[in-house]
């Protein structure tokens, strides 16, 4: 029986600017409210699951060997915050984790927060944030039953299990607590999901009785509160993608009015630690990319006089090291940076001025900070993992310069010396080396007849860092090579990379990554006809950006919540996040930016006369980052332009961006997608 996919109905509509028109048959697809939309999206939903019922078999194998790969009955590395050690824990058969604490000798454990009872009768569910006062009485926690990402925030009480009458109604991610634990500041988003407000509330008192102590009304800003980890300092802090500011008050009277540390100003970001206690030794530790710094240099300046220009030089620019990330101890700073697209950790003694760098055994690796709520410690947690070496948790002794093992990640089933992994180097069409990260097995054949997985995001300044992913077995032991291009529009390289992959840029990005595709290629590692490519959200826009640029350089893409309408999303401010995302890919109401995105816009540049790879596109209804009308239209676009195109399109009716929750059903959705890249037409030839 031949399978008939969705059709959907072409409505003419025709969108002007700077005199060019684009026309959009499928904008009718953006009315969520309309029942033929959800009507069309079932549709698809049947279709996919019609064509993929094939596969049923292969995914119930997936799903289990996903699931035999992970310990179900684990409990994370203990975190030592003051009397107690914190640590969460999963079950086998339970969805979600279990907080919890301990005396230090590890007796008396106590559950602080079952996930699972939370969700208990909710189709969906996630905490937001979970934060323990000072007191180490409470908690507040907030949790979403939508994936909309707009929460619900509570206060467990530690000594009864219960939770108080406090309950604040539309709340957004970042919470703090005061010093003394009576008031509580949390952010809320405006109706674009734009976190813009910071509130102050009292314990016990109605939320309508809570204090907005700041508004932030413009609308390339985000703002986030957060306490300073010696506990003195609440920070309220002011972002866009190229210009911050910071504001404080004390956190043990924390009703005073907030102070500025510096006035925002175009293009400058800085970032504040609070580096020490009372008096004259009041100190903040503040990192910059002021007076052209690109990879940003650390200052430190007394409390009482922040706000004044001069600050004292600790760390001078370098422009081969990034500083990504300073955290403040009473006797050391942590500071993590990046270099040579690689990470590393070096340690500041407070006393001296002396360094150290902590050593990492790998050549390609990832290491990022961990929790270290203590202020006055000796030692400073922090994860190592590469693709191949499972996450593994080391406190690093500040004295003995010393690094200890806390625990690594249990893989079942794993060997990890049978598994290689190494580093490459593509060239971009300007010349630009761009790094590549590999993984395969030891007895994989590298002669061009094994099939690789070439993942890509390449925005934001985020890095896609090697690190360990046990959903990537299943291929591995398929004979599958995985690797990851890192092209400019990441942050792997420093903030130049991402320069140049945004804005004027972006295309940059694209061609990187088929440059990355090409490398393999050229070095005889993978054939043009065995490239399965995949990425998410903003990696999404990269996966239907290369897609339209070089169809014939894969074998199948799966596009997960991808952004590919960038120039109508850019160009309606009443979308969620849209304004401040003009710093990332350019406003469209200037013509140079319009034409720049326009030359790249997968929804755009989708045409009649190619015959496009197969295509996995997911979306989520409830998605507030990247709608999901976006996949949909591309889906419908696509399918029209292209009839033999293999498309489908699967949309999660009760989720968002992060597709369904619970682990159980994230390794099914896994087991779907790795069955579909599987089985994904592989009869093309070279084109």
């Amino acid at each position: 029986m031949t399978l008939n996919p969705p059709q959907a109905p072409r409505h003419p509509h025709v969108l002007t600017a700077h005199g060019h028109e684009r026309h959009d048959d499928w904008y009718w697809l953006r009315d969520r409210n309309s029942a033929a939309v959800i009507e069309y999206l079932h549709a698809e939903n049947d279709y996919t699951a019609a064509v993929t019922a094939s596969t049923e078999s292969l995914r119930t194998t997936l799903f289990e060997e996903l699931r035999n790969h992970v310990q179900l009955d684990d409990v994370s590395a203990p975190v030592r915050w003051g009397p107690y050690l914190y640590s969460s824990r999963t079950e086998t058969g339970k969805q979600y984790s279990i907080h919890e604490r301990s005396d230090l000798d590890a007796s008396n454990v106590e559950v602080l927060l079952d996930e699972n009872l939370e969700a208990s009768n909710h189709e969906y569910f996630a905490v937001g944030d979970f934060a323990v006062d000072p007191a180490h009485q409470l908690a507040a926690y907030t949790t979403d039953h939508s994936g909309a990402e707009l929460y619900t925030l509570r206060i467990r009480e530690f000594a009864t299990g219960s939770d108080r009458s406090d309950v604040l109604e539309g709340v957004y991610y970042s919470v703090a607590w005061s010093q003394d634990s009576a008031n509580l500041f949390y952010t809320k988003p405006d109706n674009t999901m734009r976190p813009y407000q910071i509130w102050r509330h009292t314990l016990g008192n109605d939320q309508t009785d809570d204090v907005c102590i700041f508004e932030e009304l413009d609308e390339r800003f985000d703002v986030w509160v957060e306490a300073s980890r010696s506990g003195g300092v609440i920070f309220v802090g002011v972002q866009s993608r190229t210009t911050s500011e910071v504001h404080f008050v004390s956190a043990t009277d924390c009703t005073m009015p907030l102070r500025c540390i510096a006035e925002r100003s175009d293009g400058v970001e800085y970032h504040v630690d609070h580096l020490r206690g009372d008096g004259e030794h009041n100190q903040f530790v503040i990192w910059s990319n002021a007076n052209g710094c690109t990879n940003f240099e650390l200052y430190e300046v007394s409390v009482s006089s922040a706000s004044e220009p001069q600050w004292d030089l600790l760390i001078a620019h370098d422009p081969a090291v990034r500083i990504a990330q300073v955290s403040a101890f009473a006797t050391f700073l942590c500071l993590y940076e990046r270099t040579n697209g690689l990470e590393r950790l070096r340690i500041r003694y407070n006393n001296d001025g002396s360094f150290h760098t902590i050593g990492l055994p790998d050549p390609v690796y990832t290491v990022w900070p961990g929790s270290t709520p203590e202020f006055a410690t000796s030692s400073v947690r922090y994860q190592y993992s590469s693709l191949v070496q499972p996450r593994t948790t080391f406190d690093f002794d500040v004295t003995l310069r010393a690094s200890v093992l806390v625990k690594q990640q249990p893989v079942l089933g794993y060997t990890q010396s049978e598994y290689v992994t190494k580093r490459a180097w593509a060239t971009a069409a300007d010349g630009t080396r761009v790094p590549i990260s590999i993984a395969h097995r030891y007895d994989t054949p590298l002669d061009g007849t094994a099939p690789l997985y070439l993942y890509g995001y390449g925005s934001y300044e985020a890095s896609i860092d090697p690190m360990f992913d046990s959903d990537v077995l299943p291929l591995l032991d398929r004979g599958w090579i995985y690797a990851i291009g890192h092209p400019r529009g990441g942050g792997e390289m420093g903030r130049a990379w991402w320069e140049g992959g945004r804005m004027q840029h972006k295309m940059n990005t694209f061609t990187d990554f088929i440059a990355c595709a090409q490398h393999v290629i050229d070095i005889g590692l993978c054939d043009a006809d065995r490239i399965v490519t995949r990425g998410r959200s903003a990696g999404g826009l990269l996966m239907g950006a290369i897609a339209t640029m070089r169809p014939e350089l894969w074998r199948a893409v799966v596009a997960e919540v991808p952004f590919v309408d960038v120039v109508s999303t850019m160009s309606d401010a009443t979308i969620p996040l849209t304004v401040g995302e003009w710093e990332e890919w350019g406003n469209p109401e200037n013509i140079n930016d319009y034409r720049t995105i326009l030359a790249y816009s997968p929804y755009d540049n989708l045409r009649s006369d190619v015959e496009y790879p197969s295509m996995l596109i997911t979306g989520g209804l409830n998605d507030p980052r990247v709608q999901y009308w976006e996949p949909a239209k591309f889906a419908a676009k696509l399918r029209a332009l292209s009839p033999t195109t293999p498309v489908l399109l699967k949309t999660e009716m009760g989720a968002g961006h992060g597709g369904p929750s619970g682990r159980y059903e994230q390794w099914r959705d896994e087991a779907f997608v790795l069955a579909w890249m599987l089985t994904a037409d592989a009869t093309r030839s070279v084109r």
